[in-house]
């Protein structure tokens, strides 16, 4: 499948099988997250993939919608500010979440490229989260995705035109 097929075909999935994800696929999905673009190639991330087997009421209390927790796995996707890089010069602007949004980016297109679903999740509960992952003081938990075979089909994406989201020489 070439890039603009997989674009148009990932979707976020709220509906999983219990079939497991192979080793070696999970693998593919977490390498193409660190091949990531950062700034300054700094990674200023980490992953945790979590088995949800046997942590299903635990990881509820993160996201409380039953399909979270469907997944074999749910991976959160962390920043480390303080290992960022920093725009020092202009207005001291710290990169962590948007490296870790591209690196989720990644994550989420391997895994629609293999054949799996995940669902951007970001309206979580980050105290929950602290609490169940045990970061940290300094660690952000920044975003949360099952990983799984998808139950469910993409439907049709409702986006804005081209027109309202680009303009051109200036604004």
């Amino acid at each position: 499948m070439d890039f603009s097929e997989l674009i148009y075909q990932r979707f976020s999935s709220r509906n999983y099988d219990q079939k497991p994800v192979e080793d070696k696929k999970l693998k593919q999905v977490l390498e193409a997250a660190r091949m990531a673009p950062t700034a300054a190639n700094k990674q200023p991330f980490q992953l945790i993939v979590i088995p949800t087997e046997t942590r299903k009421q635990e990881l509820l209390r993160i996201y409380d919608r039953p399909w979270f927790v469907e997944a074999p796995y749910v991976i959160c996707a962390c920043g480390l500010p303080e290992k960022g890089w920093v725009r020092h010069k202009y207005d001291g602007k710290n990169y962590t979440l948007v490296d870790v949004a591209i690196a989720v980016d990644h994550l989420t297109l391997q895994a629609a490229e293999l054949g799996l679903g995940t669902c951007w999740i970001a309206a979580f509960d980050p105290e929950a989260a602290r609490e169940v992952l045990s970061l940290p003081e300094q660690v952000v938990p920044v975003a949360f995705t099952p990983l799984g075979y998808p139950k469910d089909a993409a439907g049709e994406k409702q986006r804005k035109p081209l027109s309202e989201l680009v303009r051109y020489d200036n604004w």
